[in-house]
């Protein structure tokens, strides 16, 4: 028989507000051992690879995660941290400043769509303290049902195991977001003025199949508003910037233009020697930003003849980006949520 922890709890006390901040997730170690698990169920997630599983599972299962296992776990070792996985650590940051910035009676966790803390941990955590009604903020600025609906399709999934459910309000995208546009042109701004600036400045995403855009997935049309918005904000021109996607897998046809062919072609094609990268899609450095932007990135940009290349971190634990998510929140639980 399972046990309900709100059995427990006075049924006055059950209805007060949680936020749940929810990230993609990442191994517990930069080992074989623990990147496997984690990419399989990755990998799984019919949301992520759109095939039928009698095909795709054969293939992951004998032969993509023996070896894509391996390779991850030496990249991951690249970048870890001494207090571990840089997403989970950025993740933790942020869950510490948005407690600081929300009312003391407001009870904040964090998840991820993969990995530890899963989202049924943290939910039932919340639960077991009088949390019934929830705010989820998958931390995804723009929408793709790859990772934002994903993660909503998660939190969704564990409510219907619930016989009693809290009321949820969702946030499935905020990359038009006034403080989220301002924080970024902040960190860019910041960067430049101490660093110099180069002479076109770069706003990488995370790809996905252009499939999943011509079947309706919003998801490049609020990439290039975002930067757009940024753009506008830090008084940049059209030439003054471009519009990338990086970290493609497998086959077929992804979003152009593709990062890493404007790594090559800049500097070889367009005389841009001078690069500054920025990944808005990310809110917290992780493998796709600190190693392949970061470090390899930079070594595919100076091999096609650059002379200077400038990642810019993500957001992190930013103080403007910090205040950019309470105010998130906040709209967010309107009626819930009282200064």
């Amino acid at each position: 028989m399972n046990f309900h922890p709100e059995f427990s709890i006075p049924l006055a006390e059950q209805n007060q507000v949680g936020v749940l901040l929810v990230n993609l997730g990442s191994p517990e170690a930069p080992t074989p051992e623990a990147v496997r698990p984690f990419l399989r169920d990755f990998l799984s997630d019919p949301r992520v690879v759109e095939l039928s599983p009698w095909l795709w599972q054969p293939l992951l299962r004998g032969i993509i995660l023996p070896l894509r296992s391996r390779q991850s776990a030496e990249l991951y070792k690249k970048i870890w941290l001494k207090e571990g996985s840089p997403l989970k650590v950025f993740t933790h940051r942020q869950l510490e400043g948005l407690r600081q910035r929300l009312p003391e009676n407001i009870h904040c966790a964090y998840a991820m769509s993969y990995g530890k803390p899963s989202i049924h941990e943290a939910m039932s955590t919340l639960k077991s303290k009088g949390v019934g009604r929830l705010i989820v903020l998958p931390l995804y600025p723009q929408y793709a049902g790859s990772s934002m609906g994903a993660a909503l399709d998660k939190v969704l999934g564990e409510l219907e195991h619930e016989r009693n459910q809290m009321s949820v309000r969702t946030v499935a995208r905020f990359y038009f977001h006034t403080g989220y546009i301002r924080a970024l042109a902040q960190q860019i701004a910041s960067y430049r003025k101490q660093y110099g600036a180069g002479e076109k400045l770069m706003f990488s995403f995370h790809s996905i199949p252009q499939k999943h855009s011509d079947l309706g997935d919003p998801y490049a049309q609020e990439c290039r508003e975002t930067a757009r918005l940024v753009a506008l904000e830090l008084g940049l021109h059209e030439q003054d910037y471009v519009v990338s996607f990086q970290s493609r897998f497998g086959g077929g046809k992804w979003l152009e233009p593709s990062t890493q062919t404007l790594f090559k072609e800049l500097p070889r094609k367009h005389k841009i020697t001078k690069l500054d990268v920025i990944c808005p899609g990310f809110v917290s450095d992780c493998l796709e930003t600190m190693e392949e932007i970061a470090i390899r990135g930079r070594e595919q940009f100076y091999a096609a003849g650059g002379t200077q290349f400038q990642y810019i971190p993500c957001l992190n634990d930013n103080p403007a980006w910090l205040d950019a998510l309470s105010e998130i929140v906040k709209e967010s639980g309107a009626g819930w949520i009282k200064a």
